[in-house]
């Protein structure tokens, strides 16, 4: 990848004159050319492939952060670290140096004269230092090193998002204890309610309060296409896996586990199954046209209610569309995801594709049988249950050459248009699905269900 080795420098007065020392040019960037972290830098989208509105949050998924540094330091000089470190600076003869404390390495050095803002270019978790001389008198006008304790630090995270919300949140916690520091996430507050009682500690505010806060710091966990040529993840999500980026971008141990739900009583006497069958992309639905009618027939001939729990019945675009499975029980709609999660912890399983739904089981702690081809295995949580055929293409979700495509609700990077199109999940058959329910039956009771074992019996006919 070629290296940006400009400056890290704002000028507030265009055109002045400044000597810059990059002494680690591969470490900084130019701030002025860099995007803040509410901004995109993608390939412009071709109007020819939505088929679906685009999302507002998509497009503007973050809060900025404040115009200016909230710190205030000696000689009328401002810093935080709501963007990576940031400082400014007045009109003077200063020199400005920023560290990464842990790795011992000066990211920047420079002498500067003009009103500047200097940033530095990674906007995730590093633990910096800055120095501020008085080239005029050698006087170290401040030396300050990052230290988030007792500090009101904000994570965002994208609004709208439910799987990805989940996957991150136990790493926020870890942060949040291994810092000791007064955190606040951007949450929906859709979504917030399922932590609230059991994290306490934890301040859940939407976008839209982020511009009366007072912060010290401010890290942004979202999946960022372009790998780290936006200087806003350590390690490319699709290597690591989404819920893994987090840790990285947080600097916290990457060791997988599902955050805590508050818990509900149980309201169906009944033993049943969840399952969700709809996303926000073609590619990420179980395309075999025969593969949830054999699930549901499966499930239900062995005793068990089937409780299809979507947002929507039925949800595509264009001429493409996807329905709620024959023979499942209709418990589609907007409700509250409290009262899905009071559903999912007290099923027997859930039965799902790679999306919000399959996440918020986990959560649950509800064995999850997850069904997806587009996505890699490393992408998503552990589970005895993950259903991947790799006979055929696969994981193209996971390939750093290829950029996804919010807008085009048939993408299908490699096959499109093709009789191939979407056979990572088409060829998953109803059998491979079938025998994981089947296994997790057996783990979950150490038997099979009592009207199969009445059947080979002879007792049921």
């Amino acid at each position: 990848m070629a290296l940006d080795r400009s400056p890290i420098i704002s000028q507030l007065q265009p055109g002045a004159a400044l000597e810059v020392i990059p002494v680690t040019p591969d470490l900084i960037n130019a701030s002025q050319t860099a995007p803040s972290a509410n901004e995109s830098k993608e390939t412009p989208v071709d109007a020819s492939n939505i088929t679906q509105p685009i999302p507002a949050d998509l497009l503007n998924p973050f809060a900025p952060a404040p115009a200016n540094p909230t710190q205030k330091g000696p000689r009328g000089i401002l810093y935080d670290f709501n963007e990576g470190v940031r400082v400014k600076l007045p009109k003077g003869n200063w020199k400005v140096a920023l560290k990464d404390v842990h790795a011992g390495n000066t990211l920047f050095l420079a002498d500067i004269t003009e009103e500047s803002m200097v940033a530095s270019a990674r906007k995730y978790y590093v633990p910096f230092s800055f120095e501020v001389i008085d080239n005029d008198s050698g006087e170290v006008v401040i030396s300050h090193e990052m230290n988030l304790k007792n500090r009101e630090v904000l994570v965002q995270f994208p609004v709208g998002t439910l799987g990805d919300s989940i996957a991150w949140f136990s790493y926020l916690e870890r942060f949040r204890i291994k810092h000791d520091c007064k955190l606040t996430c951007v949450m929906s507050d859709l979504i917030s309610p399922l932590f609230e009682e059991t994290y306490p500690q934890i301040r859940f505010i939407t976008k839209e309060k982020v511009e009366s806060l007072n912060t010290y710091a401010t890290y942004y966990i979202g999946l960022f296409f372009r790998g780290d040529v936006e200087n806003k993840q350590p390690a490319d999500f699709r290597l690591v896996g989404l819920h893994k980026t987090a840790a990285y971008i947080l600097g916290v141990d990457t060791k997988e586990s599902p955050p805590t739900v508050q818990s509900f009583d149980r309201t169906i006497p009944e033993k049943y199954v969840c399952i969700a069958v709809q996303s926000s992309t073609q590619c990420k639905y179980w395309n075999n046209p025969f593969g949830w009618r054999d699930v549901v027939k499966h499930l239900k001939a062995k005793g068990y209610r089937v409780l299809c729990i979507d947002k929507s019945d039925t949800h595509g675009a264009g001429l493409t569309w996807n329905y709620i499975p024959h023979g499942a029980e209709d418990f589609t709609g907007p409700h509250p995801l409290t009262e899905r999660a009071a559903l999912l912890q007290h099923a027997e399983m859930f039965i799902g594709v790679s999306s919000g739904l399959s996440w918020l089981a986990w959560a649950c702690g509800t064995p999850v049988v997850m069904i997806s081809g587009m996505t890699h295995p490393i992408n998503e949580f552990e589970s005895p249950y993950r259903i991947h055929n790799t006979n055929v293409c696969n994981s193209c979700w996971n390939d750093g050459q290829i950029i996804f495509d919010h807008f085009d609700f048939l993408w299908c990077p490699r096959h499109k248009g093709t009789e191939r199109q979407f056979e990572c999940s088409r060829l998953i058959t109803s059998e491979h699905v079938t025998r994981a329910i089947d296994r997790c039956i057996v783990d979950l009771n150490g038997e099979l269900p009592e009207p199969e074992l009445k059947a080979k019996s002879g007792l049921l006919k």
